[in-house]
């Protein structure tokens, strides 16, 4: 089935959606930004024909039926929320709220509506987290034990910079810190009943550098540890009592490798390309749309901004 899609924003990665949109021949029908000049100059760089006013024409269009959301953290809540009340299926970028109040609020009007709501959160789509997480869920390697995960960023320092704004909801945790945490999330076995953080943070008082402990009911614990100014590699460890998966790389990861405990023999598992990982988001969402299953990744997204909610609280956010 045919799918119109609409886009709002106009950076950089509404930029590489709209050209994973055209390598699957997915109709961009609109697009619309905070300027109009922006969403024009974007419509021509793509061919597209729609150009709207502001957000609000554009779901006023009948003819779009998925929504995608490329705009900073902050406005996520509010454009989605208005997208689902004109009856339009949206695919939102990370974070796909500021908290779990947010989400769920969305996650009620679209139940109501029979729509759907997915995020940008690439891991969730990628072939090869599909694979290794049945072969673990499957219990192939014993229990899991403990997971780990890495992911260090370095920003250049400005104040003013959207990834150091408390006001655009800047910092870490949401930013870079949602992929390590739906990575834990993905290969945990049930969602992590004890949150426990740390936190170092920017001057501007958005974190800056975090460690983050989980533990679910099944005793699964992962360790997660972020930076906005210190590079790490993007390392995510599964140990399962007889073998442990590495995934380099791992928000869009198509590579893994299990050694196995008995005899430290390796097992090379590649899936996929990194570089369709947005291609793989498009199948996902349509697949969602066209068959209104059990959106199984809701769950997890839903979990996951539960632990980041219950992160910020720590931090003394929501009080």
């Amino acid at each position: 089935m045919h799918y119109n899609w609409g886009i709002v924003g106009s950076g950089w990665i509404a930029h590489d959606m709209a050209n994973a949109l055209i390598q699957e021949g997915v109709g961009i029908y609109g697009v619309a930004s905070g300027h109009l000049s922006s969403a024009k100059k974007f419509s021509e760089e793509f061919s597209i024909e729609h150009v709207y006013e502001n957000y609000q024409a554009m779901f006023e269009d009948e003819n779009i039926d998925i929504v995608y959301i490329a705009t900073p953290h902050n406005s996520h809540y509010e454009i989605m929320k208005d997208a689902l009340l004109h009856n339009k299926h949206v695919f939102c970028e990370k974070a796909i709220t500021l908290n779990s109040v947010e989400l769920n609020e969305c996650v009620e009007i679209a139940k109501e509506r029979h729509l759907v709501i997915s995020d940008g959160v690439t891991l969730f789509h990628m072939p090869l987290f599909k694979a290794i997480q049945k072969r673990v869920l499957s219990n192939e390697f014993g229990p899991v034990k403990m997971i780990q995960v890495n992911f260090g960023s370095f920003k250049e320092y400005d104040v003013n910079n959207r990834f150091f704004n408390p006001d655009l909801a800047g910092g870490a945790l949401l930013d870079i810190g949602v992929y390590a945490v739906s990575f834990a999330r993905w290969f945990m076995s049930s969602k992590p009943t004890t949150v426990l953080t740390t936190m170092t943070p920017f001057e501007t008082g958005v974190d800056e550098t975090s460690g983050i402990l989980l533990q679910n009911k099944d005793m699964e614990i992962a360790t997660i540890s972020l930076t906005m100014r210190a590079k790490q590699p993007k390392i995510g460890l599964i140990a399962c009592e007889n073998a442990y998966i590495e995934i380099y790389n791992f928000p869009r990861g198509d590579k893994a490798v299990i050694t196995y405990t008995s005899d430290g023999h390796t097992e090379e598992v590649c899936c996929g390309g990194s570089r369709l990982a947005l291609n793989y988001e498009i199948h996902d969402m349509e697949e969602y749309v066209s068959c209104l299953n059990d959106q199984t990744n809701l769950r997890y997204i839903r979990d996951v901004m539960d632990v980041l909610t219950q992160v910020q609280k720590a931090w003394g956010k929501y009080e």
